[in-house]
């Protein structure tokens, strides 16, 4: 297991090449898994499920992107975390992978002093804001191909999140984002790392899966 933080600001496209790069070697036997923690420029990526009208002003650069999911954005102060894991040996569950990226990203963000959770029917990571309403603290997107994953999520540490307003994000309309500038919290990026790498044993032991437990087909 390869684990590796980008120095400075990954170009995005490069990084998805790279990523992708990386899953088809793993697929074949011919390179590690890997965490890999970037940080990318203003940009908007449009998962599988966007839907045009959710792309109010294109402020940024906007990428087609093979993950789940809707619009979102990723930008400085923002942890983009994109996980290349060979489900083909963790026991084939694509649901359990997310609800274990889920629960370590809830671990990593309570060594922080900020209680999260997941919310039935949203995708993601959920906290209070100041103004004590639910917000969207992280996002995960990801995509199975070969039973290597791609792409992975994404945790506001300290980014504009004035950038948002160009989209709809993750097509919610009825709840903000935030992030733990925001909210006063420790916002430094080394933090934030020592936290998912504290955690990332116990969400690598999660995704495994029990051996009497019956494979699932890709979605």
């Amino acid at each position: 297991m390869e684990w590796r933080v980008e120095p400075g600001l990954l170009d995005y496209a490069a990084g998805v090449e790279d990523m992708t790069k990386r899953a088809e070697a793993i697929a074949a036997g011919t390179a590690r898994e890997r965490i890999w923690l970037v940080e990318h420029p203003p940009l908007y990526t449009a998962g599988t499920s966007a839907v045009k009208s959710d792309l109010i002003v294109p402020r940024f650069p906007v990428y087609e992107t093979g993950r789940g999911g809707q619009y979102t954005y990723h930008g400085p102060g923002q942890r983009v975390v994109y996980l290349n894991l060979d489900l083909g040996r963790r026991g084939r569950d694509v649901r359990r992978f997310v609800q274990a990226i889920e629960r370590w990203v809830i671990a990593a963000l309570a060594d922080l002093e900020v209680q999260a959770w997941t919310a039935e029917g949203r995708i993601g990571v959920w906290t209070h804001d100041c103004q004590g309403g639910e917000a969207k603290i992280a996002a995960v997107g990801v995509r199975v191909r070969k039973w290597v994953t791609l792409h992975g999520l994404a945790i506001n540490v300290a980014p504009d999140l004035g950038h948002y307003n160009g989209i709809v994000p993750c097509g919610i309309r009825t709840f903000g984002v935030t992030s733990l500038a925001s909210l006063g919290k420790p916002a430094n990026m080394a933090m934030m790392d020592a936290a998912l790498l504290t955690h990332a044993p116990a969400m690598l032991r999660a995704i495994q899966a029990p051996s009497d437990t019956p494979s699932r087909p890709i979605p």
